[in-house]
């Protein structure tokens, strides 16, 4: 057996250094990063990334049984063979599906009016000879006579926009490449609205492209001069506006250009103002607004088009009500929020501001939102719905008759019985006082003091819904807890609980998910070192976070594609999402406080000697959001430093992104080997 499959691999020291603001700081595994990233040619880096996927294969070897043992367990709770529920839009009812054995759905739709059902898409014939394959984003003319649609082969998240005409089936010459985000048809469906990635992966242009011309004469119809902000296009929801928006994490500014005309100089609403957030649709001379300019949970403004910039307040803001969004139809409004932290649907009416009709869900702790609701007149209203303990529902809320009604639950063929289990949401109180919300699931006969899976994010005012899933039961039928913490950084509180994780109150998130995990201990939902714990992305900044200040609590760690490398990324403003990302971490490179705090907190950087938890990190070699190497520089960084031999793997997929395998089957055997690390490292592999 070659050396390499006898000890884990060890990434060579080699001198690196840098000074910011008079501090010095080494960085031996610097030379992880190939300098002519996005392509990863280095032959010594790329032996070392293999030499790290072998070592991974090597030790979960012995638990490959298990590993099937769990993917089994949930593959046999996923209908595979389904479909989704049908939606008329205009003519045509559209929906999805799966068949047996599938990775990959197709598309469909058949006429209102009665005739043969039309394949309009087919992922699977799109996927084949692909080892990745995801669909970035689908359009239907507004005649519904062609398509447009964009795929991503590689994961690095830089999709090709091609059409078809689904009149006669064929594939047309046009392809359009480097799109992300949706894509929008003029109103004569000569033509589509698009944001670009540069060469830089940064969003900062909305370009035209007209059927039947080069890509390369593609006209620009919008260029945000700020490097830190992003652009995206969407169509408003009477269908006669397009609307560009720009922004970053805390300020935007919005454009509308008319669909009939989208050669036409946009309309600037309201031009951008530092900290203001604002997004716009439009009702035939009335701009609707969703803006926090005069309270952080935003409130909803009206103003004439002729006027687009004076705002008139329609929904006050409230410290109550967090407004999260507002949808418009003919007759009505929809607004959704959180109240307390539970999701919150409500109907207004234009000819009655004083009408409010809340629509109501039958379990106090859940998560529901809008579903497809694509016309402009409704009488009824698609809807998702589900718990922690509640299986996805998709309703239709029939708003004369103010009733609900369930149109599909989510199948289990291997069985689920929901009485078996119970969700409860508590609170834990972090250390400066702040309380906590967690939602927990478990099955009604589990012993206290049992292993528990905590899960957490905490950035970006992304809320952790207390949602469905079938997965986890793996885990949770053998005897663990599920555990998900709302911690600051999120938005699951209101946009203050948001503001209280970011920039210079970033700990906060770090705090509140150690002392959440302290408080499960006291509370007996769970004893030292039983606790797994799992979070990507910005989620896997907070595992290493974690595990940094409180190792000891943890029996298992998975940080999937983990942003650990928080100094050194938001110093490089080269990297395509850095200058974007200060409003949210900081600005490293002009405030000296921002530098010390990073610097304070950065998982990598604060690496020491001292004993870790059992850790399985993930990467994809393709992800422009976490860059491989600042996982890879962790796993070195924590393999010379741990003062301990626990179980360190480190999986990088050499042929995906930021959200590792595409195909569901694919993806869910990835899941299959987190649980079977984490059973093997807590000892219940058997």
């Amino acid at each position: 057996m070659p050396d390499a499959i006898i000890r884990p691999p060890q990434a060579a020291r080699k001198p690196h250094s840098y000074t910011h603001h008079g501090v010095t700081i080494e960085d031996p595994y610097h030379w992880l990063r190939d300098p002519g990233y996005p392509q990863v040619t280095d032959p010594e880096i790329l032996a070392h990334l293999q030499a790290e996927n072998a070592w991974f294969e090597h030790r979960m070897a012995p638990q490959a049984a298990l590993v099937e043992t769990l993917f089994q367990e949930m593959k046999g709770r996923i209908k595979e063979a389904d479909r989704s529920v049908p939606q008329k839009d205009g003519d045509w009812v559209y929906w999805i599906q799966f068949e047996e054995g599938a990775q990959y759905k197709t598309w469909w739709r058949r006429p209102v009016a009665g005739g043969d059902h039309e394949l309009i898409l087919d992922e699977p014939g799109l996927s084949a000879g692909h080892a990745y394959f995801r669909l970035g984003a689908l359009s239907v003319s507004p005649s519904g006579r062609l398509l447009a649609y964009s795929t991503d082969t590689d994961g690095s998240e830089r999709y090709m926009i091609r059409f078809r005409d689904l009149s006669t089936g064929e594939v047309l010459a046009d392809t359009v490449e480097d799109s992300i985000g949706a894509i929008v048809w003029s109103a004569a469906e000569d033509a589509v609205l698009y944001s670009l990635s540069d060469e830089n992966w940064r969003h900062r242009t909305i370009k035209l492209h007209r059927l039947g011309t080069p890509s390369t004469d593609d006209a620009v119809i919008y260029h945000d001069p700020d490097e830190a902000f992003s652009c995206s296009v969407s169509l408003g929801a009477q269908e006669r506006w397009i609307i560009l928006a720009a922004g970053d994490h805390e300020t935007s500014e919005v454009r509308l250009i008319p669909a009939a005309d989208p050669l036409a100089e946009p309309i600037l609403v309201r031009p951008r103002a530092k900290g203001v957030e604002y997004a716009v649709d439009v009702r035939d001379d009335t701009l609707f607004v969703h803006t926090n300019d005069t309270h952080e949970n935003f409130r909803l403004a009206t103003a004439p088009f002729s006027a687009p910039g004076e705002w008139t307040t329609l929904i006050e803001g409230s410290d109550a009500f967090y407004l999260t969004g507002v949808d418009l139809f003919r007759d009505f409004y929809v607004i959704e929020g959180r109240r307390g932290g539970l999701d919150q649907i409500e109907l207004r009416y234009y000819n009655d501001p004083a009408r409010v009709e809340p629509i109501a869900f039958p379990e106090a702790s859940y998560s529901a939102g809008l579903g497809d609701n694509p016309e402009w007149a409704m009488e009824r209203l698609r809807l998702s719905y589900e718990s922690m303990v509640s299986p996805a529902t998709v309703y239709d809320y029939h708003i004369a008759e103010r009733r609900l009604e369930a149109l599909k639950v989510q199948e289990i063929p291997s069985g689920y019985n929901s009485s078996l289990y119970r969700t409860e949401r508590i609170e834990i109180a972090a250390r400066d006082g702040t309380m906590v919300p967690v939602s927990v699931m478990m099955r009604r006969d589990r012993e206290p003091g049992g292993p528990l899976y905590l899960y957490g994010y905490g950035a970006y005012g992304i809320a952790i819904d207390p949602g469905f899933g079938t997965a986890r039961l793996s885990l949770v039928d053998r005897g663990f807890a599920y555990a998900v913490a709302h911690i600051r950084g999120g938005d699951d509180l209101g946009r203050a609980w948001y503001k209280a994780g970011k920039l210079d109150q970033r700990t906060n998130a770090f705090n509140d998910f150690v002392d959440v995990a302290h408080g499960l201990i006291e509370r007996g939902y769970t004893a030292e070192g039983r606790i797994a714990i799992a979070g990507g992305s910005a989620g896997g900044e907070l595992m290493g976070a974690a595990i940094n200040q409180a190792p000891e609590l943890f029996g298992a760690v998975a940080a999937h594609v983990p942003f650990v490398d928080v100094l050194n990324t938001m110093l490089d403003a080269s990297l395509p999402l850095t200058p974007g990302e200060w409003p949210e971490w900081g600005n490293p490179i002009e405030d000296r406080a921002a530098f010390d705090l990073i610097r304070s907190y950065s998982p990598y950087d604060q690496v020491r000697a001292q004993a870790y938890p059992p850790l399985l990190v993930t990467a994809g070699l393709n992800d422009p959001r976490v860059t491989y190497w600042e996982p890879a520089k962790w796993v070195a960084k924590l393999r010379e430093c741990r003062t301990n031999e626990a179980e360190l793997l480190f999986k990088i997929n050499m042929g995906a992104g930021h959200g590792g395998k595409s195909g569901r089957f694919d993806s869910l055997r990835e899941v299959a080997e987190e649980y079977a690390f984490i059973l093997w490292q807590m000892g219940m592999a058997e």
